[in-house]
């Protein structure tokens, strides 16, 4: 079969591909996009998105028991298959949907993962396929994990889908996901063991909130296993054998599921690279300051798969719409990321954004650091949440905000606000001077000066 040409191939149909893609059809560009799985990406249909519809009765949960003999009679109970059947209603419309957009604006779809023949050309669905550019926007995937037995592991993927929680749990890796999959199951009743490799969970966030969270989590019931590593994980009768080492001892536990949350890697590997010659290193697609590859000027690269990206889907749209207008109009848009915030959505939210301390220490000569717990103000009293912390780090010289750091049942709102302050050099003076609605957890930002 003839092979066919095209002004924009995009390989992957999360946000930033979706973005690519329809801008140029828009521009009159012919366009192809291909997915190996369900079109929508990550985040939309296996992310963020259904993993906060999980969240959302957990936080009833954490309420109800938190109130209980305070105005509330009874706690209340996860029926988690009836949660699951409400979190499809916001997946499943989601593959079919994004692919009539696409359709509707002309741009040919292909449901397989391409691999690079040469500089402009792929081979995709036995076809191949010519480009003028090629934008690679493939995210990221789960880290393999090597060990005896690492077969039996299971995936976020995997956790999302959950028909029911099991009796008990144990999560390899203490970052972003095994900490929030970990509140959820622990909400929900099963037993949970997080076990990490390092010393702390959460390693890039503040170590001081990260203590705080995970006093909250051992409360919960959450155990934690550090500076432990995997050696094999057995099948028994009924359940999961696992052997780790840690303190210089061989030591195992039981599980009824196991799951790999040990990160995310670029999701590149299978796109034979060398041949496109695509440069790349384990962080992902080598590009220049206008998202382009640096070794084949018809490739860019944009989203999580990037070198510099950070795996935040905000961040993955506006690469989007960068690559857009530099295909578009030519090489006039260059990389210009503002200060982003992030956050672990555990109960209580972590959040964090701009500079950690020790990077500020660095970097300024002088700086301020405001830092303390105060579960007795109002907001977590009225709450009766056990932990509300807060540090700030401000340029000593200036007056400046350059780093927040949250720990509150509402810090992944509240961190925005320290975002745009940040984003624009806002002084401590400036925040306290203004107006916020009271009593509010955006009014205590004010008190954090």
């Amino acid at each position: 079969m003839k092979g066919q040409k095209f002004d924009v191939f995009v390989i992957g149909s999360g946000s930033a591909g979706q973005t690519v893609a329809e801008t140029c059809a828009r521009n009159g560009f012919k366009v192809a996009i291909a997915d190996n799985r369900i079109f929508g990406g990550t985040c939309a249909n296996r992310g963020c998105d259904p993993k906060k519809v999980l969240l959302a009765a957990t936080e009833v949960w954490e309420r109800s028991n938190n109130l209980k003999g305070k105005g509330i009679t009874t706690t209340a109970s996860l029926n988690w298959k009836q949660l699951q059947k409400f979190k499809r209603k916001f997946t499943s419309p989601v593959p079919a949907g994004t692919e009539s957009k696409l359709k509707d604006l002309g741009i040919h779809l292909y449901h397989q993962n391409p691999e690079f023949i040469n500089d402009n050309t792929l081979v995709v669905e036995g076809k191949t396929v010519q480009a003028d550019k090629i934008v690679i926007a493939t995210g990221r995937i789960p880290r393999l994990l090597d060990f005896e037995g690492s077969h039996h592991l299971k995936t976020s993927d995997d956790f999302l889908e959950l028909k029911k929680i099991p009796k008990s749990i144990v999560f390899i890796g203490a970052g972003y996901i095994g900490m929030e999959f970990a509140h959820m199951a622990a909400r929900a009743g099963s037993k949970v063991t997080i076990i990490e490799r390092g010393e702390r969970p959460l390693k890039n966030f503040d170590p001081n909130l990260v203590e705080h969270l995970k006093n909250v989590s051992q409360d919960l019931g959450i155990t934690f296993i550090f500076n432990a590593e995997i050696k094999k994980i057995e099948q028994l009768r009924k359940n999961l054998n696992i052997s780790y080492q840690s303190e210089g001892k061989e030591k195992s536990l039981k599980a009824k599921m196991v799951f790999n949350t040990a990160g995310r890697i670029p999701a590149m590997y299978e796109l034979e690279l060398e041949k496109g010659n695509v440069a790349y290193s384990e962080k992902g697609i080598i590009v220049n300051k206008y998202l382009q590859s640096t070794s084949n000027a018809n490739v860019y690269a944009c989203g999580d798969v990037t070198d510099h990206s950070l795996p935040l889907t905000p961040l993955s749209g506006l690469e989007g719409h960068m690559v857009s207008e530099n295909i578009v109009h030519g090489n006039k848009k260059k990389i210009d990321t503002p200060v982003i915030p992030s956050s672990v959505f555990t109960l209580p939210h972590l959040a964090s954004v701009g500079l950690s301390e020790e990077e500020a220490k660095k970097r300024y000569k002088n700086i301020k650091v405001n830092y303390k717990s105060v579960p007795k103000w109002f907001n977590a009293k009225r709450l009766q949440e056990s932990a509300y912390a807060y540090k700030i780090i401000i340029n000593e010289r200036t007056e400046t905000i350059v780093g927040a750091h949250l720990l509150s049942a509402n810090a992944a709102e509240t961190i925005n606000l320290f975002a745009m302050a940040i984003n624009n050099d806002l002084t401590s003076e400036q925040l306290r001077k203004m107006i916020f609605t009271y009593p509010s957890w955006s009014y205590d930002i004010k008190s954090m000066m």
